[in-house]
C-alpha cells in the first residue's frame, strides 16, 4: 500500500526528529546517572547501551564510508570507464561485457571462439589494468573495503543488540532506534510492522518525557545526515574479473 503525497513528508520529517530526539535522550540519559543527577527512574548499568553506542558510531561511519566511495566510483567510471570488452555474436549483433567470467560465458570454451576471446581478453586487460591504476591513484577500493568492513560489524551489533535483553527504559530507546535508523527504505511505509514500531518509538520518547523531563528532548531535536543504503557497485553486479 502506498503512501499518500500529503502524509509521507510529514511522516518523514516526523520520523527522523523522533530519531535524533532519542539518540539524545539516550547519551543524556545516561550522562545524568553517571553525574550522580538522578532521575526519576535510576538508571541501571545496561549493556545494551554500550552496544547501542558502538553501533550508532560504526553506523554513522559506515554511511560516511558509503558516500565517499559512491563519489569515487562515479570518478572512476567518468575518466576511464568500467573494464570492458566488446565481442560480436554469431548473429552480427556486439554485446559489451564487464568481465572475463561474462566474456567466457557469451562466446563459450570451444576452439572456433578461441581467437575472438584471446582478442577480447586482451582488450579487457587493457582496461582493466587502466581502471586498477586509477583505482590506486584515488583510493576507492580501499574505502570501498573499508565500507565493507563497518557495514559488517554494525551488523554483528544489530545481531547483538537484537539477543541482549534491556534492563532500562533507555536500553529499550537504544533498541527501537536503531531499527528504525537501519530502515531507512522503509521511510513512510504504511504497511506492517513500520506504523507499528514507529508508535511504540513515539511512545517510548513521550514517557521518556515524562520520566526525563529535565532533558527537553522536543526543544533538542536534531536533522540527522541521511546515509544512502548500501548498495552494490556495478562491479559487483558483473561478477569477478577473475
Amino acid at each position: 500500500m502506498a503512501d499518500s503525497d500529503n502524509t509521507t513528508p510529514l511522516s518523514f520529517v516526523t520520523r527522523r526528529r523522533l530519531l535524533a530526539a532519542t539518540a539524545i535522550a539516550i547519551v543524556g540519559w545516561e550522562r545524568n546517572a553517571l553525574a550522580g543527577e538522578a532521575p526519576v527512574v535510576a538508571l541501571p548499568y545496561d549493556p545494551v547501551l554500550t552496544i547501542w553506542r558502538e553501533w550508532h558510531k560504526v553506523h554513522e561511519l559506515s554511511g560516511r564510508l558509503c558516500d565517499q566511495s559512491a563519489q569515487l566510483e562515479r570518478t572512476l567510471v567518468e575518466t576511464v570507464g568500467f573494464p570492458c570488452a566488446t565481442v560480436q555474436l554469431p548473429g552480427g549483433e556486439d554485446v559489451i561485457l564487464h568481465s572475463i567470467r561474462a566474456l567466457h560465458e557469451v562466446l563459450g570454451a570451444g576452439a572456433d571462439a578461441a581467437e575472438a576471446r584471446a582478442v577480447a581478453e586482451a582488450h579487457f586487460a587493457v582496461h582493466q589494468a587502466r581502471w586498477d591504476a586509477a583505482d590506486e591513484r584515488i583510493g576507492y577500493s580501499r574505502v570501498a573495503d573499508a565500507e565493507r568492513k563497518a557495514g559488517d560489524r554494525a551488523e554483528e551489533l544489530l545481531q547483538a543488540l537484537s539477543v541482549t535483553p534491556a534492563i532500562s527504559f533507555a536500553g529499550v530507546a537504544a533498541k527501537l532506534s536503531a531499527v528504525l535508523l537501519e530502515s531507512n527504505v522503509r521511510e513512510g511505509c504504511v504497511e506492517f510492522p513500520w506504523p507499528q514500531i514507529r508508535s511504540a518509538f513515539e511512545d517510548v520518547v513521550r514517557v521518556g518525557q515524562q520520566l526525563f523531563p529535565e532533558q527537553s528532548l522536543l526543544s533538542e531535536m536534531l536533522r540527522p545526515k541521511h546515509f544512502p543504503e548500501r548498495r552494490r557497485s556495478r562491479i559487483d553486479t558483473y561478477g569477478s574479473t577473475a
